[in-house]
């Protein structure tokens, strides 16, 4: 099961590390090496994310994400992102911006450096609305750290109130950066307006892709229930029974929502990756092999059922969305290091799954089954 999963992940990091030595020699594989771990260890969460999401989809839909997916992830965002990023911040021309590239990694480094103020607000935002739509959901029955969710679950009632926070935080965000660049004599402050749109643009985005995909899963509800009652009726007479899952323009945006997610997660990667090397041949090797595992393990949980088993790891992987999307929002100003931002997000998935781990045992040990809420009292936070 683990090499039919991660058999294709273990194939592209032997080339990659292959084409790295003969790239660049043995310095080279060790900073493939590098950012490959890199991009695993920022990336787990979204691994998480992305299966909660897989798992409403049929096979065919599975597969497009594994094949179209990952060319849209390593190749989009890991190779043609970047390029993209200098070309319109520098209006340059993509030829040119690739060359740039090649031939003066330092000054391509600057140009993304100097970018990153809009994609940090982008990304940010995309993700904050993530968490909070998580947060702020009043349907949700199990909670985690029930002391933070249920009062929060509670405020959920409040229409739009997700949108309010996080264009709240936006603001503030803005405002900070143009404060500081004016006390300190900068030349940003004109870019605080920047942050701003391309802070509305990550939300936008959110709010579309979000919405339609929600739209057209309500809109098979109906023929869900219908398909209910055929595998109750086809219990009945004996015949085998058959999962529902999301086909169709449903499954379709879902996977332009899980595309958009993953997008917004490699942000960190990207922008981390210019900490290690300017070599976008090498950035592109390590970010795609790193790419490739987190596409193995979103499958692999699905599978194996993980996420219903441990029922937290959902709820530890958005509180490591939530905490990714304000260290973006921070580092428009400020710089925080990689290690910090790859380590929260694993302290806080793997206490999610210790906490479901004593969840499971609390449940095994109850002789009469017990109920959901008292399995939250015995291992709930």
């Amino acid at each position: 099961m683990v090499l039919k999963t991660f058999g294709w992940s273990f194939a592209v990091t032997v080339l990659g590390l292959v084409a790295a030595v003969i790239y660049g020699g043995w310095q080279a594989f060790g900073i493939v090496a590098i950012l490959s771990v890199l991009e695993i260890s920022l990336s787990f969460d979204n691994a998480v994310i992305n299966a909660g999401i897989l798992k409403k989809m049929n096979a065919f839909w599975q597969k497009i994400f594994l094949t179209i997916g990952i060319l849209i992830a390593v190749f989009g965002m890991r190779l043609v992102f970047p390029v993209v990023i200098v070309a319109v911040s520098a209006q340059l021309g993509p030829i040119e911006a690739i060359d740039l590239s090649f031939n003066d990694p330092d000054k391509y480094k600057e140009l993304v450096t100097d970018a990153h103020p809009s994609i940090a607000a982008f990304g940010g935002m995309f993700l904050i609305m993530i968490f909070l739509d998580f947060i702020f959901d009043e349907e949700r029955d199990i909670h985690w750290l029930r002391w933070i969710e249920r009062p929060l679950a509670k405020l959920g009632k409040v229409d739009m109130l997700s949108v309010c926070v996080a264009l709240i935080v936006l603001l503030i965000s803005a405002l900070t950066f143009a404060t500081h660049a004016h006390q300190h004599g900068g030349g940003h402050a004109d870019k605080a307006s920047t942050v701003m749109l391309s802070g509305i643009a990550g939300l936008i985005t959110y709010l579309i892709v979000g919405g339609l995909s929600g739209f057209f899963e309500n809109k098979l509800e109906e023929e869900e229930e219908r398909e209910h009652e055929a595998e109750e009726e086809a219990k009945k007479k004996g015949k085998p029974v058959t999962g529902v899952a999301l086909a169709g323009k449903a499954a379709f945006f879902l996977f332009l929502y899980l595309e958009v997610l993953d997008a917004s997660f490699s942000f960190d990667g990207v922008i981390g990756a210019f900490a290690i090397t300017n070599e976008i041949v090498l950035m592109a090797l390590g970010l795609g092999i790193g790419a490739m595992y987190v596409r193995s393990l979103t499958v692999y949980l699905v599978r194996e059922g993980t996420l219903d088993d441990y029922v937290y790891l959902e709820h530890g992987a958005h509180y490591a969305i939530g905490a990714l999307s304000v260290i973006l929002l921070i580092t428009i100003q400020y710089e925080i290091n990689e290690l910090i931002t790859g380590s929260v997000g694993v302290i806080l998935i793997a206490l999610s799954f210790w906490s479901s781990v004593r969840r499971n045992r609390a449940l095994a040990a109850e002789s009469g089954g017990g109920s959901e809420d008292k399995s939250e009292v015995s291992a709930g936070v």
